[in-house]
């Protein structure tokens, strides 16, 4: 297939920035320093800083931030998490690899953020934290996460894989609960030459605890206190995303400015069934991902629509098709189909469009074209039927 218009595309970020990025690479292999080096220490500095947080750890994931980071707060064994059924398979499988049960809760179909009158309905005496998943670039409203968490007496364990450097309410992503959890995978608004992840506190004891978790559980060389892993973000890695770091605020904005051009090229379509996610974050939505929804009011199937696209050179993508609680590898949790109708119901609509800093104003309005000219196929269809 040709591609004319890329799902993702990292070269408008590395080229300008080319010499940059292979300064700290050749800096890093002449260092030596390959394992908890230089780099490593400046970059979880510099972006825990614009995070708002005092402390960041870096690890070798997005999953182990999760993993190790819920460990570090002492979630464990016979501790109840709260979780929204349509993320990521990592937000789960982190709760799991914690020791602790993960209870899911149902999601909000404007926002595809999570629920929180569901969660507090889920609430038990076993509950002791929730993870609110920033999806998409969008932050859960920290005001009322706030409210909630104290309502419950619940800890805040943010998954913010998708919103680095996201606002609402004030707050940053990652500074609103105990701790939080970021990716650097490639993809990401923030995104390395490889995987990578940091968790973020302002809590000491959370901090101390999880730089333990990441090396072995060592208080220092050859002594352990933890149970701990191997889970390290490499230096090297660290420097590449070092050198990104202070382009992100701009790709954010490059990210709302296309949008805002999605929104404006698609109102016309919302009458037809072609309904964009709501933004409920002002400028502080960072738009990891553009998604919209294909709802019932629409003429066309997504799969007809996917199919056009890929006849068009244009590629999209779905998050995520298949929600957690019906994923056949955690089918003893004991979920069904039914559970979660609003997350099943999204999961069956939404449509991942292009989006990334060097997409033009042109390519997101042939995508758009591309979705107006199906409708009017389908319309025309209908009427010579």
């Amino acid at each position: 297939m040709n591609v004319k218009i890329p799902f993702v595309d990292l070269n408008f970020q590395h080229q300008p920035i080319q010499n940059k990025i292979n300064s700290a690479i050749q800096s890093v292999l002449q260092n030596g320093d390959f394992i908890l080096g230089q780099a490593l220490t400046d970059f979880e500095k510099a972006f825990s800083a614009a995070s708002h947080a005092l402390f960041g750890i870096g690890v070798a994931s997005g999953t182990d931030a999760i993993a190790l980071g819920l460990q570090a707060c002492n979630i464990g064994v016979g501790d109840e998490v709260i979780l929204p059924a349509n993320t990521f398979v990592a937000t789960l499988i982190g709760v799991i690899r914690a020791g602790a049960t993960p209870i899911f809760v149902d999601c909000c179909p404007k926002t595809a953020l999570i629920d929180l009158e569901a969660a507090s309905a889920a609430v038990t005496s076993k509950t002791k934290a929730i993870i609110p998943v920033h999806l998409y670039g969008q932050m859960v409203s920290p005001l009322k996460l706030l409210n909630f968490a104290k309502t419950h007496d619940l800890l805040i364990f943010e998954d913010a894989a998708q919103a680095h450097l996201a606002t609402r309410d004030g707050y940053r992503a990652g500074s609103v609960g105990i701790a939080a959890a970021f990716s650097f995978y490639p993809s990401k608004n923030l995104g390395a030459i490889g995987d990578g992840g940091m968790l973020l506190t302002s809590d000491a004891e959370v901090a101390q605890k999880m730089t333990r978790l990441r090396n072995y559980g060592a208080s220092y060389k050859y002594y352990h206190t933890d149970p701990g892993t191997n889970s390290r973000l490499d230096t090297l890695q660290a420097a590449v995303l070092l050198e990104k770091l202070p382009y992100l605020s701009e790709w954010n904005r490059q990210r709302l400015h296309l949008a805002k051009l999605y929104d404006s090229e698609l109102a016309p379509l919302v009458s037809k069934g072609i309904i964009p996610m709501q933004n409920q974050s002002d400028e502080g939505h960072v738009y990891h991902l553009y998604v919209v929804k294909i709802t019932e009011d629409s003429s066309i199937s997504r799969q007809d629509l996917q199919q056009k696209f890929i006849e068009a050179g244009i590629q999209t993508g779905i998050h995520y098709p298949i929600p957690c609680h019906l994923q056949p590898a955690f089918a003893n949790l004991g979920y069904q189909m039914g559970d979660f109708p609003h997350a099943e119901a999204l999961a069956k609509q939404i449509l991942s469009l292009p989006m990334y800093p060097g997409l033009t104003p042109s390519q997101v309005k042939e995508t758009v074209a591309t979705i107006a000219e199906v409708l009017c196929e389908q319309k025309l269809v209908i009427l010579n039927t």
